[in-house]
């Protein structure tokens, strides 16, 4: 009898399977000839798709493979949803600046709609989108910020930024925390009014709900949770922690808003990021579907914490570790800010004119370290014709910015670290319409030109006073960044700053 009953169950369970296993590769096949003209791709696996095609370590590596089989428009399967990759640069500026309103979208990351609740410019489309990316665009632009600059906010954190590596007087040190504090509080200094210390409990709740945030996101949890979000949801480890601390994060911000919201009114002139998003909310209050409301403004603050925290101290990690690796090129660049700037003041934004080869460096080392191989998913927002296929809306789109950064056509020199792709023949600096660093199109990074000055800026007050020593020598000093599942980070590394004579 119990024999019979295993074997029962056995065969029920072979037969459950067999089921389930049709009627996947029933809804893959039926989704693909719906799609009909749809780019092509490796053929997916019912319930995972193209997952064991791909190496989740450093999955841009994989979409370069398939855009070089397939072509520079091609699909994978992501479980049962399908991806379309962009590479090159003539395909990318097609979709995303010839056809940039079809591909404006942003397709929703599970991961992103968690930590936002679908609110803020980064994961929104269309009106929203539109509404809050303007405001964001313009409140930065214009501060301004009542009395001081965005510009004087920066240079007074670089001196406080410089303070910092002083006090370790010449000791050995990893660089990575302080640059993540000097960041982090130019954006505090934006979105709150004013910097806060580095061991300061609120700061410190701020920087550690941005940071794990990151790490997750990086993380093979991560890339999981935007494959099964239900199923991770249901389950506790790191993302929980985090989204809990996000949350706390957010809880801050909100009463921040509380007490601006309680003496503010329409025609205050404001002071920083959540006066200005708190007197639109005074001024649309009486606006049907207004987006100026507590949820744009938790999501667009936390926008502009995650956006340009990791990525701009991790530029600056990089720009150290390659100025130890190249010390040849550290001195032309103190040469440089010596003849320009001086010893006796802050560099200003007025000298980057002034100084090419340093701005030549600062985009190579951006450019070589491709630290966003992939912009963040885009989607179309309506069915689209794009080089003889058919996206259907809400199709997810990821351009590969890498495909360009390294392309040989492009760039004098693409597989080196050298700071002459952007130099001309006669010393001048040189754009370079492929350098993608920031993305392109109407998606491109909102916060570009905060993160061009604190480049520029810290750069330069760090090697107008220090100069950086590695502990062996330049050519055994490893440059190659870390990679991750979303992109590329600084390997680990301790440096001397030593005091320039």
């Amino acid at each position: 009898m119990m024999e019979t009953l295993v074997f029962l169950q056995t065969n029920l369970l072979s037969i459950v399977l067999g089921l389930v296993t049709c009627i996947l590769v029933w809804m893959i096949r039926g989704k693909q000839k719906s799609f009909g003209r749809f780019p092509p791709g490796p053929r997916p696996v019912p319930l995972i798709g193209n997952l064991l095609q791909i190496d989740l370590k450093e999955p841009y590596k994989s979409y370069e493979e398939f855009c070089k089989k397939y072509g520079s428009v091609c699909t994978i399967w992501l479980a049962n949803k399908p991806v379309v990759i962009l590479s090159g640069y003539q395909t990318l500026k097609d979709a995303l600046v010839t056809q940039g309103e079809e591909f404006s979208g942003r397709a929703q990351y599970p991961f992103l709609m968690k930590a936002t609740n679908g609110y803020g410019v980064l994961v929104s489309s269309g009106h929203r989108w539109r509404e809050l990316r303007r405001f964001s665009i313009t409140t930065l632009k214009n501060f301004g910020m009542g009395r001081r600059s965005v510009e004087e906010r920066v240079q007074e954190e670089a001196r406080s930024l410089v303070k910092a590596f002083d006090e370790l007087n010449g000791g050995l040190f990893d660089p990575r925390e302080l640059l993540c504090n000097a960041v982090s509080n130019v954006i505090c200094s934006t979105v709150f009014g004013h910097r806060f210390e580095y061991k300061d409990p609120e700061f410190l709740l701020l920087y550690n709900a941005v940071t794990d945030a990151f790490i997750v996101l990086n993380s093979r949890i991560g890339q999981l949770y935007n494959m099964f979000p239900g199923i991770l949801d249901r389950f506790p480890g790191k993302h929980r922690d985090m989204f809990a601390l996000l949350q706390e994060a957010q809880a801050y911000v909100k009463k921040e808003a509380d007490i601006r919201l309680k003496h503010l009114d329409a025609n205050s002139i404001p002071q920083d990021f959540i006066e200005a998003f708190v007197i639109k909310m005074i001024q649309e209050k009486d606006v049907p579907n207004s987006e100026f409301h507590y949820g744009n403004l938790l999501g667009s603050v936390w926008n502009l914490f995650s956006a340009g925290t990791e990525t701009t101290s991790s530029t600056l990690r990089q720009m150290l570790l390659m100025m130890i690796k190249h010390p040849q090129i550290q001195a032309r660049v103190q040469k440089e800010i010596d003849e320009v700037v001086g010893q006796d003041r802050s560099p200003s934004m007025e000298d980057r004119s002034k100084m090419p080869y340093t701005d030549a460096v600062i985009h190579e080392v951006q450019r070589h370290m491709d630290l966003a191989p992939t912009s963040l998913p885009h989607k179309v927002t309506a069915d689209t014709e794009f080089k003889s296929y058919h996206i259907p809306k809400d199709t997810m789109v990821l351009p590969l910015l890498s495909s360009v950064l390294f392309d040989p056509k492009l760039w004098k020199n693409p597989n080196n670290f050298d700071p002459e792709n952007f130099l001309d023949e006669e010393g001048r600096f040189k754009k370079n319409d492929a350098f993608l660093a920031f993305g392109l199109g109407k998606r491109i990074c909102l916060g570009e030109g905060l993160a061009r000055m604190e480049l520029f800026l810290f750069t330069c007050s760090l090697l107008q006073r220090f100069t950086f020593v590695g502990t062996k020598p330049p050519e055994e000093i490893v440059t190659n960044p870390k990679n991750c599942s979303f992109g590329r980070l600084p390997c680990v590394y301790d440096c001397y700053a030593k005091l320039r004579v």
